[in-house]
């Protein structure tokens, strides 16, 4: 049989991958469904093993609602050493959810978030640590209730990446979640594209790389000239700008969600949301946030510790050239780096006015601000939106990976704010369905950086909602504003006293958010 023909085009990057099951507890769907899943894999070119070893991309596994797997028998924390490989395949968990049983968990989450005062009581469940409830409060506040949904499974399933089948005797839907935050939705209407597109999803995250590889220039930023510098102060300003704003959601601890006493070298032991960063014409360089993955890092609080200079893309890709400065910690930069970089590449650079005081020519876009949230609205007559290519859309990719850095890039580099400099408008963005949107200024007289964001957001130029679409959307024009609008889910602008939303976690009835 012939792969699905009615499934969006696939990304031009994906490759032959190969998948090793290895056997969890399970329920008689879930092994129909992997059984579907493996068929798929097959037909499209790629390889289901039963002995994992080093051509394995990713092993794939199953696990039980509530039944809270071990740590030593989940293959994300010893798979590589049970099977002896030279590195760490990626690990996909399948649980089976009943409908029922996932209307009263999205039902009950939705009634904890509402809570004025909510208390671990509200939100315990097996396998959850003590302080779980605080994560899952957060976490929820910015994406929903499925939010909650998703991090419950990944700490019973002891998997970053989880697959939720919805479903008694049959499919109905799945949901894909992972690190980020992402849990698109795939209907299983028609059985065989359910399990074609789902074999897509895995095939698209297995097949780009991260780009992380960061190295370091031999010759770092002396303490005088890093004094000089006015972007260090802006970032710490705008550091604690954004943190009145809740932009960013706490920093996540992997122990305060779920106990695992041997984190070490199996994941990071915690992650943070997010990443900024500016062009500092005295460095000659971007100053952003350092990754959250190594030492705890607080994005609405940070410290000059917390900052990182990068300065070029490495020839192969797979990370940023970083300057150390004289006196700081000097950790890697945010997992959004390479990007980051991208971006300034292919786009053009400029003479800025005399009133910045600069000679030599800067990048045209001179702040970036990522983060795991959505865009309602906005006036297009300040704000651009460039799109991501179409399969970004329906195949989602993360952070950190070459994928998404390309894709952010080629956005951008088709902008025509950014491209002309007559164009009026003066902030660009684009959104990565599942994971958050990166917005970007340019140089405005009589402003510091950041200025423009901040304004932006708070006169509601630019009005950033809780929560990510996590498929296909688009912005229609409506009273003289661009306005969200999704083929599968909700979107609330702000009333003045609730925040704006963006909920897009499928048709489950009124309880879904």
């Amino acid at each position: 049989m012939q792969p699905s023909a009615s499934l969006p085009e696939p990304h031009a990057f994906i490759r032959p991958v190969q998948i090793a099951a290895v056997p969890g507890p399970s329920t008689p769907l879930v092994d129909r469904v992997l059984a579907g899943v493996e068929r798929a894999l097959l037909r499209r070119g790629h390889r289901w093993v039963t002995t994992p070893d080093d051509a394995t991309d990713a092993f794939v596994t199953s696990a039980r609602l509530h039944d809270p797997r071990p740590w030593r028998d989940s293959p994300m924390f010893t798979g590589r050493k049970r099977f002896g490989l030279a590195r760490k395949p990626a690990n996909y968990a399948f649980v089976q959810v009943p409908l029922a049983e996932l209307t009263a968990l999205l039902r009950g989450f939705e009634q904890a978030l509402a809570k004025e005062r909510p208390g671990p009581d509200d939100f315990g469940h097996p396998g959850l640590s003590a302080n779980a409830w605080q994560v899952l409060l957060d976490q929820g506040r910015r994406g929903g209730a499925m939010m909650c949904v998703g991090r419950l499974l990944q700490a019973q399933a002891k998997s970053l990446r989880v697959v939720m089948v919805v479903g008694d005797e049959r499919p109905i839907a799945a949901h894909l979640f992972d690190l980020a935050g992402a849990y698109p939705r795939i209907d299983a209407q028609d059985p065989e594209r359910f399990y074609d597109e789902m074999a897509l999803r895995i095939a698209t995250h297995l097949s780009t790389r991260e780009v992380t590889n960061h190295d370091n220039d031999r010759e770092p930023i002396p303490a005088d000239v890093w004094r000089r510098a006015p972007g260090p102060d802006a970032m710490l300003r705008v550091s604690r700008e954004l943190g009145r704003r809740r932009f960013f959601t706490n920093m996540v601890r992997i122990s305060d969600l779920v106990d695992v006493p041997a984190i070490t070298g199996t994941i990071a032991r915690q992650y943070s949301e997010g990443c900024f960063g500016t062009h500092d014409p005295v460095i000659g360089a971007q100053i952003v946030t350092i990754t959250g993955s190594r030492n705890p890092v607080e994005k609405a609080s940070l410290m000059e510790d917390d900052l990182a200079v990068i300065q070029g893309v490495l020839d192969d890709g797979s990370g940023v050239l970083v300057r150390a400065v004289e006196g700081l910690r000097n950790e890697p930069p945010s997992s959004e780096a390479v990007e980051f970089e991208l971006v300034d590449r292919y786009l053009p650079r400029m003479r800025l006015p005399q009133e910045f005081g600069v000679d030599t020519e800067v990048p045209v876009v001179r702040s970036k601000l990522h983060g795991h949230r959505g865009v309602v609205s906005f006036d297009p007559g300040v704000v651009e939106y460039v799109p991501l290519d179409e399969p970004f859309f329906h195949y989602l990719v993360s952070c950190s990976t070459e994928a998404q850095a390309k894709g952010v890039t080629a956005a951008f580099a088709r902008s025509q704010a950014l491209r002309d400099a007559a164009d009026p408008r003066t902030i660009v963005f684009t959104v990565l369905p599942g994971h958050g949107l990166l917005m970007a200024e340019k140089w405005v007289v009589g402003t510091r950086p950041f200025d423009v964001l901040l304004r932006a957001m708070d006169d509601g130029t630019i009005e950033i909602g809780d929560g990510v679409p996590q498929g296909p959307m688009r912005y229609e024009c409506e009273g003289g504003r661009m306005v969200l609008r999704l083929g599968n889910g909700t979107v609330q602008p702000s009333d003045g006293l609730r925040p704006a939303r963006v909920r897009d976690d499928g048709s489950y009835g009124a309880n879904a958010g």
